[in-house]
């Protein structure tokens, strides 16, 4: 038995992914052991979950909070202190589940990859900035990247036993997000509370915005790119507000695979952790089909949720441009939940922003991190400026 259970470390415990990844172990204590947790600002919930599942080394980076404040959380933790990318390769760590939200999952994701882990992946910047870096690296080393995305576990699961030259396409869905159907005056109008509400998913905030704008499909446009090897024009997206098919794969004869379930994150998140297993959870819902009464499908509104576009042409022109995209995604989405900036707005910074990037082709990790934080700094130079243009 103690063969059958997997050690995992859970880097981002506290967010909405990392939450569900324990409701899971919770539900499947028999098969996997938590060893190691990590996470940055809810300092609180760390030491619960410390308290609750007892890893043997932990790692925080608490934003915006003193050293004496994380102390006085974490004081009478007997346990390791690491830092995230120590506990993403650590030798006793079978399987790292890559949580975090942002830039921050880019480093530990990377380590993790070298080490030839098992690497659940939820973080979709890692592979969108890094993409080519990190697939090649796997291949070097060995590693499994196991998506975590509803919809990079579907292509996944489909494409479970087939050749890959036997691929013609793969469909993305997505449920359109809060704002389907919405005509561009209405979305001028759009709130943080309004673009805060799902109508599918439990998500945090950074990428329930990103859902809401359709930027999030965008990436994971260039996500699976990188995971399943297909060129751009071989990956389309379909609007599908019911949630209910997760994505699909259109074989050369015709034939088309979907993966069909209940919107639930955990279902995902345990079939990247179980594999090449399935196990039954009684805490996962079943889909009730006497409830379907149909399942819709339409192409998305490129002109009314430009971050989709803007997604694809940065992924298309490679290089730098992915981490420029994904760096001034990150800090337009702040600026719009603190209310610095409209919604409309996000994406007309991002293609102000990636219109003056100098690209590099093939860049270093190094040069992919130089170019985030000239993003970051670009970002914010425009929004002042318009600012004070504004005032005048």
């Amino acid at each position: 038995m103690g063969d059958l259970v997997k050690r995992l470390a859970v880097l981002g415990s506290t967010g909405s992914i990392g939450q569900q990844t324990l409701d899971v172990v919770r539900a499947l204590t028999h098969r996997f052991r938590i060893i190691g947790l990590a996470a940055g600002k809810n300092l609180d919930l760390l030491a619960e979950q410390i308290n609750e599942f007892k890893p043997e080394f932990v790692g925080y980076s608490p934003v915006n909070n003193n050293d004496e404040r994380a102390q006085a959380h974490l004081t009478d933790i007997e346990c390791e202190f690491l830092s995230l990318e120590d506990i993403a390769c650590h030798p006793q760590v079978n399987t790292v589940v890559i949580a975090t939200s942002g830039k921050a999952g880019l480093s530990p994701t990377l380590a993790a990859v070298k080490a030839g882990k098992n690497i659940a992946l939820a973080n979709k910047e890692s592979l969108v900035m890094a993409g080519e870096i990190i697939t090649s690296e796997a291949k070097l080393s060995g590693a499994q990247i196991l998506p975590i995305d509803s919809e990079h576990s579907a292509i996944w699961q489909c494409l479970s036993g087939e050749k890959q030259k036997a691929a013609r396409q793969l469909i993305l869905t997505a449920s359109g997000g809060p704002f389907h159907g919405y005509s561009l005056a209405q979305l001028k109008e759009v709130t943080v509370a309004q673009a805060l509400k799902h109508p599918s998913w439990q998500m945090g905030r950074k990428v329930t915005i990103d859902s809401a704008t359709l930027m999030n499909k965008g990436l994971e446009v260039i996500e699976a790119h990188w995971l399943f090897n297909m060129p751009f024009d071989s990956i389309k997206i379909l609007i599908h507000p019911q949630s209910i098919i997760h994505s699909m794969v259109e074989f050369i004869d015709g034939s088309i695979k979907a993966q069909l379930s209940y919107p639930d994150m955990r279902l995902p998140i345990q079939y990247a952790l179980s594999y090449p297993d399935r196990l039954p959870n009684p805490r996962l819902p079943r889909v009730n089909w006497s409830d379907i009464n149909c399942l819709t499908f339409e192409p998305p509104d490129f002109d009314l949720f430009p971050c989709l576009k803007l997604a694809i042409e940065a992924g298309e022109k490679g290089g730098t441009y992915p981490a420029v995209l994904c760096a001034a995604d990150e800090v337009a989405v702040e600026l719009f939940l603190s209310q610095r900036i409209r919604f409309v707005d996000i994406a007309g910074f991002i293609e102000r922003t990636l219109e003056q990037h100098q690209a590099i082709a093939h860049p270093s990790i190094e040069e992919i991190v130089a170019a985030d934080a000239w993003t970051r700094e670009e970002i914010i130079k425009l929004v002042s400026g318009d600012n004070q243009c504004s005032l005048r």
